[in-house]
């Protein structure tokens, strides 16, 4: 659609201004109208085998003594016997002009794994969990940390470290948490890598009997759980975090520690600048409403220096995704940057000096970008530039 107005008007105004306000490549617009040159065939060899000779050696090669050889082994039994038919390199042309050849071993074929797209948009909606490994006192010796993670809330609803890694003590805290958070059959979907405790029929078979859907990430693809590699960052790069824990009561106590922090007092910029208890248990419109009213008394005592109009606190997320749709993905630059319904992250999406009767400069700017365009390819270029609401 917009090479087609490219081509309309770019004659008149010119294609290189024309495909800048459409946000179009003018490499891609030469190119697409650039015609396609035809194909020339290939005229056949004067030394080419003729289609008597190419059937006798296709004939040839049909005998039961060399279906099961290469080319050139039947090649040298020939010559060996006093016959020359082609050279091997043409015994392929042959067989391959049939359909007949093919990697003679049997290769792996790997399936095409759908990348796993989760929605959450309340608390206990969509789980993830994941196991890290603690290094211990000595070298090759590891503590390993069971994390589950609510996605929406990035609450922690269960920890635990262990001497290994199992599936049984998975399927123990796994169970443990679902009871801790009054879960009911058919509320929540889980989350996971592809590690062994997470595939393993323990869990399975529990997560089976609690109803509760569970995902996997696809194969060598950590980017499948994001909030769980995000939340063993902060884990890790915290100041107080040790490089080695002397013994696995200290790597308790070192997670008894972090984890409330974590929950209660630690702002997650995905969240609005929330923590995630207030997220998790309801109390996000509270703070967001006491922060407006802090921010709407500095704008009262000092409305100079807000020169958008009145602030506004960071907006928390409504919904919250693992790998979005393509639509959705490139209509959300930033997951906490908010949208034009919930106003951005930090200051409303509307302009108070258009409000106010002044001038809007940001929509003075816009124009002025395309007052070479006609009014129709001026209303198209609005239209590719709205956004929709950010997702996280």
């Amino acid at each position: 659609m917009r090479l087609a107005t490219v081509q309309e008007v770019g004659a008149r105004l010119g294609v290189a201004p024309t495909c800048a306000a459409l946000g179009v490549s003018t490499a891609s617009y030469y190119r697409r109208v650039k015609p396609k040159p035809v194909a020339r065939l290939r005229p056949t060899p004067a030394r080419a085998l003729g289609a008597i000779e190419r059937a006798a050696v296709l004939e040839v090669l049909h005998v039961p003594r060399f279906v099961d050889l290469a080319p050139a082994q039947v090649y040298a039994h020939l010559l060996d016997e006093g016959h020359y038919l082609c050279s091997p390199r043409t015994m392929y042309r042959v067989l391959a002009a049939c359909q007949e050849v093919r990697e003679r071993r049997d290769q792996l074929r790997h399936p095409r794994y759908v990348a796993p797209q989760l929605l959450a948009t309340r608390p206990n909606a969509l789980w993830s969990w994941d196991i890290t490994k603690l290094l211990g006192p000595v070298k090759w010796t590891y503590f390993y940390l069971y994390v589950i993670l609510d996605v929406f809330s990035r609450y922690v609803v269960g920890w635990m470290v262990a001497h290994r890694e199992s599936a049984r003590l998975a399927q123990k805290l796994l169970d443990e948490t679902c009871a801790r958070q009054d879960i009911a059959p058919g509320q929540l979907t889980v989350h996971a890598d592809r590690g062994s405790s997470m595939t393993s029929k323990p869990v399975a078979l529990l997560l089976a009997d609690l109803g509760v859907v569970k995902t996997h990430s696809r194969p060598h693809v950590s980017n499948d759980n994001p909030f769980s590699e995000a939340q063993f960052k902060t884990l890790k790069y915290r100041p107080d975090f040790p490089e080695r824990f002397g013994s696995i009561e200290d790597a308790r106590a070192h997670c008894r520690a972090f984890f409330p922090w974590y929950n209660t007092e630690h702002r997650h910029s995905g969240l609005g600048l929330l923590t995630a208890h207030d997220v998790h248990y309801g109390l996000a419109d509270q703070r967001i409403e006491a922060r407006a009213g802090v921010l709407t008394a500095a704008y009262a005592a000092h409305p100079e220096r807000f020169v958008a109009g009145v602030p506004r606190p960071p907006a928390r997320p409504t919904e919250v995704w693992i790998n979005p749709p393509p639509a959705t993905a490139t209509s959300t630059s930033n997951p906490a940057a908010g949208s034009e319904k919930d106003g951005g992250a930090f200051r409303a999406s509307y302009s108070h000096a258009a409000a106010s009767g002044g001038p809007d400069l940001r929509t003075k700017t816009q124009q002025l970008s395309i007052t070479r365009l006609p009014a129709a390819i001026a209303n198209d270029a609005d239209k590719s530039a709205t956004t929709e609401a950010a997702l996280h």
